[in-house]
């Protein structure tokens, strides 16, 4: 396996979470410091950057905008728990003058429950900020950082990630934290000699600075802000309804059809192109007879019907799927393994998801410590089980908050949506031209996506295992593997630097066998690196499968850069990369991702499970009778949806097939992700005039190797081909 790329971009990779690349470093820094930290590596507002690889990442801090982090409250799953940030939201509005339309609207975004970022209004940002800190729910304020080419959300708390070097003595860490003014918050779970500790003396942007001179002590392995991230305000999925079977057809229903959803669900095996691409080709060559949805599940459950009862006749439409209805028939579909999803809300009493679910058995687990953990909330306690929460499910502090944002979307006028939901920011880059009606239903299209996206975590595991039942539903890749939740995100994509490594070593410790990351670091470190080298090298035979990236950019992203991470990226129902999917160096495989801008409309996307079907979401609200976001069923039970996000899990999917293939579980890492790269292949897969031009040019440039095929970069080893990989596992 190759070294991977050392630079790259961000995800939460879906079709409604895809961001932009880290510009390119700049000055080097030297390490030849004394064990104190005294180095002139210090910065001002206007040279902010922290330290990965001994190089400088660019920071900016962003002006009109500071975070909140709230008092502690007890831990509660009462229904009735109220949102701190709409208490701030509606304290900070009090006494202040507002219009519909203006840029004086004071906003409030929660971080999770624990955090929040406010907007200040143009002229009163310093009034403002002393009334936040005047509130007695509000612990302190925090400055609000972005890289320098973008506007994304980085929230710089009074923590810095430590690791120590091996044999470093209790006594030379006091020392060290002494000399540099810092104290121990906690120690990181499953990684000895990797603490979080806090400044006794620096707050703010200072942070950067501590930092980055720690990173110079030649006991200390690496030093990292711990930053807290949100990745989900920065881009909107592709709104686009494209192609000659569009949302249109697809909305299309009989009159009786909305109460017949409500207690059918259907076979959706047909519309899951990404495990057998056959029956929806043949169907779309007949759209001109197809007039709904019904009509067009009767023609998918008809050709999959035609095509079990002729196995020798051969298709003549080309393959652009995994081939998993085959490699089920040669497999036991993925039986006794056990697939790690480090993600965000994963809602694992959806019907096709609890009978796939991983038991936790440990010596050391937690009390109600069963279906995985979740990490995504900060925790200054000592004690490992009191570091987050044993449900990766929402709390009801978090069902107050999707609820509201979903049900406003169809209880407000267009006037009061606009006036509760654009904010500063957004309204800058709107057309002020736009009409009323337009603009709303665009905030409306955003709101539904971004609550259907908070379910991230549920939609990547409906690829993996999902099971339906009674043979209704969608199907996982491997419907018989195990997943074992584990939560990073909160609400909103926040998510801390040191959850993320936790939630690694955790999915390791609890046994399992494939870990799928369909996420990315906006900002790297150095500590993020060295954990996955440690789990990697105590665990030979752990598989880590992980995204390209959606920025279509020709590097991969985090984690899937570092070496022995298998990175994934996306191909569509044509066979086309997808738009979105990054390639080029550093890429393993591809598998589909979904394209819902392509031909088919929505229809190009990947069907799985979703979060929105619980009936407590449409409490008070009429039943849904049309699709009112890119739900296949009414409620959103399940989702159409596009992203490296889905073709990361799709693969690991397939790791699980040959898994449950390797008696003895002989083979290791390196072996299985040689036979994936082995038999993947090029059939069925096409390369535009754009990308030959781009490629051609980047050849004459010496920016790729000569030795690099067309092909190689686009598609990495090829799209994987998940019946010739179990049968090479069978041999």
């Amino acid at each position: 396996m190759n070294h991977k790329r050392t630079v790259s971009g961000i995800l939460l990779a879906s079709s409604i979470l895809a961001f932009t690349n880290i510009l390119p470093f700049t000055t080097n820094i030297r390490f030849n410091s004394p064990a104190s930290a005294q180095t002139t590596e210090t910065q001002t507002d206007n040279q902010l950057f922290y330290i990965y690889k001994g190089k400088r990442i660019p920071l900016t801090q962003q002006k009109d905008v500071v975070a909140v982090e709230f008092k502690a409250l007890p831990k509660t799953r009462s229904r009735s728990a109220n949102p701190l940030y709409l208490q701030l939201e509606k304290d900070l509005q009090t006494g202040t003058r507002t219009r519909s339309r203006s840029n004086s609207q004071v906003q409030v975004q929660p971080l999770g429950g624990s955090y929040a970022v406010v907007t200040l209004p143009g002229n009163s940002s310093t009034n403002f900020q002393k009334k936040i800190q005047n509130q007695s729910y509000v612990k302190t304020a925090l400055p609000v950082l972005s890289r320098t080419d973008s506007q994304d959300t980085i929230v710089l708390p009074n923590e810095i990630v430590l690791s120590f070097k091996p044999n470093i003595s209790d006594s030379e860490k006091e020392s060290i934290l002494k000399q540099n003014n810092l104290e121990i918050v906690r120690p990181l779970r499953f990684f000895p000699n990797v603490y979080i500790v806090k400044s006794t003396t620096d707050s703010g942007t200072a942070i950067l600075n501590v930092a980055n001179q720690l990173n110079q002590i030649k006991a200390i392995n690496s030093a990292s802000p711990n930053f807290l991230q949100s990745i989900s305000n920065i881009n909107i999925d592709n709104d686009s309804e494209s192609g000659t079977w569009s949302t249109e057809s697809i909305k299309k229903q009989p009159k009786d059809a909305a109460n017949s959803e409500n207690n059918i669900t259907k076979d959706y095996l047909g519309l899951q192109w990404h495990l057998n691409s056959v029956p929806l080709k043949q169907c779309l060559q007949q759209r001109q007879q197809i007039s709904s949805f019904d009509a067009l599940q009767n023609c998918l459950q008809q050709q999959t019907a035609k095509n079990k009862q002729s196995t020798s006749a051969k298709s003549t439409l080309p393959r652009t799927d995994l081939r998993v209805t085959e490699a089920w028939k040669n497999s036991n579909g993925g039986k006794g393994v056990v697939v790690a999803v480090i993600d965000s809300l994963i809602q694992y009493n959806h019907p096709d998801l609890r009978d796939s679910l991983y038991k936790v058995e440990a010596a050391d687990k937690c009390p109600q410590e069963e279906y995985g953990w979740d990490f995504s909330e900060p925790s200054n306690s000592k004690e490992p089980c009191s570091i987050g929460d044993y449900d990766t499910r929402m709390s009801p502090l978090e069902l107050n908050i999707l609820r509201r944002k979903l049900q406003d979307t169809f209880k407000l006028s267009d006037k009061e949506l606009i006036r509760r939901y654009i904010t500063p920011r957004m309204k800058r880059r709107i057309n002020p031209r736009y009409p009323e009606k337009r603009l709303a239903d665009y905030l409306r299209n955003r709101i539904r996506s971004q609550v259907g996206g908070e379910f991230h975590g549920t939609l990547v595991s409906g690829v993996i295992a999902a099971k339906p039942q009674n043979k209704t539903g969608m199907w996982g890749v491997a419907p018989n593997a195990k997943i074992l939740p584990v939560r990073v995100f909160g609400l909103n994509g926040s998510i801390f630097t040191s959850s993320y490594i936790e939630a690694v070593g955790y999915a390791a410790n609890r046994g399992a066998d494939v870990i799928n990351l369909s996420l990315g670091a906006m900002l790297p470190s150095d500590v993020e690196e060295l954990a996955f080298n440690q789990i990697l090298q105590q665990n030979p035979k752990l598989v880590v499968v992980a995204s390209s990236g959606n920025s279509n950019y020709r590097s991969v992203a985090y984690p899937s850069g570092y070496s022995g991470v298998l990175s994934v990226g996306a191909s569509n129902l044509q066979g086309n990369r997808a738009p979105y999917s990054n390639f080029g160096q550093g890429l393993d495989v591809i598998a589909p991702g979904g394209d819902l801008s392509s031909e088919a409309g929505w229809l190009g996307g990947i069907p799985t499970t979703g979060g929105t079907w619980m009936d407590i979401f449409w409490r008070g609200l009429a039943f849904p009778k049309s699709r009112w976001s890119k739900t296949v069923d009414y409620k959103g039970k399940y989702w159409w949806m596009q992203g490296t996000s889905f073709s990361s899990p799709a693969v690991a999917g397939v790791v699980a097939l040959m898994k449950g293939e390797d008696t003895g579980n002989q083979l290791n890492r390196v072996q299985l992700i040689d036979i994936l790269k082995s038999t993947a292949g090029y059939q069925g897969l096409n390369i535009t005039e754009k990308e030959q031009k781009q490629y051609l040019t980047l050849v004459d440039k010496r920016a790729i190797p000569d030795s690099v095929t067309d092909k190689q970069f686009f598609f990495g080893s090829g799209l994987i081909n998940a019946e010739a990989a179990v049968r090479a596992v069978k041999k």
